[in-house]
Order: structure tokens, then C-alpha cells, then sequence
């Protein structure tokens, strides 16, 4: 097996690491909840604040670190969330338990960006499209396999001991790392005013827009996602971790799809799958009462609702390459750092429609996001065609 392909398995592993850890609180809420007496609300916060804090600290961290070596900052990266991430695992109160998960919130971004940039630098470029894709597969590959079996673990022994495990990942990954990774690649150091330069191309935060209504569009409905199969539809709770299951190879799929895409200019074709997603979330509370259609409706969304992923991601990776070299890593992180806004976006309104219209109706807030995202997928396609016109003049 030669290097590159040990370095494409290493950084699929790193995010696997890192989906873990961000997901593992959702299947051990009610086990913190026991041990610390406290109510499982209060658990439920862990889970707002990590995508809060991973949010807010991402490009600070990415942009504060830019001026050292890649190599040893990412190494660095990994030696702090391995320590938050046992922390987590040793936290005999909720206070610990609280600060740990913001310390492995703080580098997370950082380190997915870093892997991202990585990723670019060494991956042929026909080859880069399908890297970025199974990355990304990397998270979804955790929420499919690796929370349930923290859950299991959790259930049999200890939720700490899940931790543990996450935390002999890690220590797996930093050592891979550190054998794998080239000790010098090529940066353009800038001031932190150069690098947010960036941020005034419209190419850029048009597709930053698009990032966030996505990852809205989603979690408007998918935060709700168990009562949906439970209450909704009628399944049982004991085929409710084998629907999951099966969502969650589904959306593994989506992120090959994905790659796909990106490899065929992706963006063009993208306003397409956000009909699709405004036609099946608009009709999706008139099938509830049908397993089969309602179920389904559920699976094709779940495969194509972040298609978007992998093209968006090559497209800011180019735009900082070609144009902005300087701002290379932070063009990489921002994917993830808007995804996690559009996340506590949609869950948000989520909520507030539970409370208004009922769970039957929640998908008609998730139908205007992606509406939303329709029309800057649009603008984003046209602002890159007059970038062109005008370059070629």
C-alpha cells in the first residue's frame, strides 16, 4: 500500500475520531443524566455549547496558528483534544464534564481544517474531490457505527469507559500522524487582516450562505428525526436503532455521491437537488401516514440534503488557492464552521415548530431553508460564471 493511500485512511480516521467524540453525549445523555442527579436538559446543553464553542473558536484558532508550521500545529491540536477527551472520560461532576467538552470543541474545527488542507496539499488533484468526499463520510461513518457502539459500551460497563475509547483513537491517530503527515508544506503566512480578505469575495460568502440554510434545511427536521420514526410514522422503538442505522448508510452514500459531484463541477447541478428537497419536505406530512412512503421520503433526503459537502469544499480550497493562498486553512474550515451555525439554526426552529404546528408539520420550516438555499445556490452559480466572463476580458 503506498504512503498516500496510509495518509487518505489516517485522515478519514481523524474525523471518524472526531465525529465520535462530538456525537457520543446524544447516546449517553440519560447515563451523565443518573450518574450527576441532574436533569437530562441540563446534559442537552453539552451538546449546544460544544457546537457553539466549536463555531466561535474555529477561525480564531485557524486563523491565530497560521503563522507556524502546519505539522507541528496540528500535532499540537491533537495533543489538546486527546487530553479534553480524557478529561471527559476521568470528569466525576458536570462542571469537569462541561469545560472538557469545550476544550475538544475549541481544536476540533481547527484539526478538521488543518486535515482538509492537508488533504489538498497532498492528494493529486483528480484524486482530491474523492479525499474531501470520504473525509466527510469519516463523520458520518461515526454516527452510524461509532455512537452506538459508545452506547453499548456505555450500557455494559460505563459511559466514561467510551470515552477511553475515543480517547485510544486518538492516541492511535496522533501517532499515525506524526509518522505520515510531511514535516514542511508549502504556506503563505499573512496578517489576520490578509487573511479575512477572503471573506469579502462574494464567490465566498455566497457559498458560506449556502453552507448554513443546508445544514438548516437539515436539522430543522432531522433533530426530531427519532419521534418522527416513533410517534410520526408508528415504528417501534425496538427498530428504531436499525432505521438509524440504515439513515446513516445512507447518508455515508450521500458523501460518495458527493465526491462525485465535486469531481463534475457539482455546483452547477446542485439547484436541482434543493427542488427535490422542497418537494419531498413539503409533502413529507401528507405520507405520514404510510410507513413505507413516509420512511422513504426520510431516506432520499438523507441522500441527497448534503450533496452539497464535497463541491462547496473544493470550491472555497480553489478560490483560496488560486487567489488567497494566504488564507488556505481558514477557506478549509469554513464548510464546518457554518454547517455547526446552520446547525443550531435548524435545530432551533425545529423546536419552535414543535411548539407551534405540531410534529406532524415540523418539515414546512425545514421547506423554507431550503427554499432559501435554492436561490443562493442560483446567485452562488451565477456570481462564479461573471467572475469567469470577467477574468477571461
Amino acid at each position: 500500500m503506498n504512503k498516500y493511500r496510509w495518509q487518505a485512511i489516517v485522515f478519514v480516521l481523524v474525523a471518524f475520531m472526531l465525529g465520535c467524540n462530538e456525537f457520543i453525549v446524544v447516546g449517553v445523555l440519560s447515563d451523565i443524566a443518573k450518574e450527576y442527579q441532574v436533569p437530562v436538559a441540563t446534559v442537552g446543553y453539552l451538546v449546544t455549547i460544544f457546537a457553539t464553542v466549536y463555531a466561535v473558536s474555529t477561525p480564531f484558532v485557524t486563523i491565530l496558528t497560521s503563522r507556524y508550521s502546519r505539522y507541528k500545529t496540528l500535532m499540537v491540536l491533537m495533543g489538546v483534544f486527546l487530553l479534553g477527551n480524557t478529561l471527559s472520560g476521568f470528569a466525576m461532576n458536570y462542571p469537569v464534564l462541561l469545560v472538557s467538552r469545550m476544550v475538544t470543541a475549541m481544536v476540533a474545527g481547527a484539526i478538521i481544517s488543518l486535515i482538509m488542507t492537508f488533504a489538498s496539499t497532498i492528494a493529486p488533484r483528480e484524486k482530491r474531490a474523492g479525499l474531501v468526499s470520504w473525509i466527510f463520510a469519516g463523520f458520518s461513518i461515526a454516527s452510524v457505527f461509532g455512537v452506538p457502539i459508545g452506547t453499548a459500551i456505555s450500557t455494559s460497563y460505563s459511559w466514561h469507559d467510551a470515552f477511553y475509547l475515543i480517547s485510544g483513537i486518538s492516541a492511535i491517530t496522533w501517532v499515525l500522524l506524526g509518522w505520515l503527515l510531511p514535516r514542511q508544506v508549502e504556506q503563505v503566512q499573512g496578517s489576520i487582516r490578509n487573511q479575512l480578505v477572503l471573506l469579502k469575495d462574494r464567490r465566498i460568502y455566497v457559498g458560506i450562505a449556502l453552507v448554513l440554510f443546508t445544514a438548516a434545511t437539515m436539522y430543522a427536521y432531522y433533530t426530531y428525526i427519532r419521534p418522527l420514526l416513533t410517534t410520526a410514522l408508528g415504528f417501534s422503538n425496538e427498530s428504531l436503532n436499525w432505521l438509524l442505522f440504515v439513515i446513516g448508510i445512507m447518508s455515508i452514500i450521500s458523501n460518495r455521491i458527493s465526491g462525485m459531484l465535486a469531481e463534475r463541477n457539482g455546483l452547477r447541478i446542485m439547484p436541482r437537488f434543493y427542488v427535490a428537497d422542497i418537494v419531498l419536505l413539503a409533502v413529507l406530512p401528507f405520507v405520514l401516514n404510510s410507513k413505507a412512503l413516509g420512511l422513504g421520503i426520510l431516506l432520499v433526503m438523507s441522500l441527497i440534503v448534503t450533496v452539497i459537502n464535497s463541491p462547496i469544499q473544493i470550491h472555497f480550497l480553489n478560490i483560496a488557492e488560486e487567489e488567497y493562498p494566504q488564507s488556505t486553512v481558514l477557506a478549509s474550515s469554513l464548510n464546518s464552521i457554518f454547517f455547526n451555525f446552520g446547525i443550531s439554526l435548524g435545530s432551533a426552529t425545529a423546536s419552535g415548530m414543535l411548539g407551534t404546528v405540531g410534529l406532524r408539520y415540523i418539515s414546512w420550516g425545514a421547506a423554507i431553508y431550503a427554499i432559501i438555499s435554492l436561490g443562493l445556490a442560483l446567485t452562488l452559480n451565477r456570481v462564479i460564471r461573471r467572475h469567469r466572463q470577467t477574468s477571461s476580458l
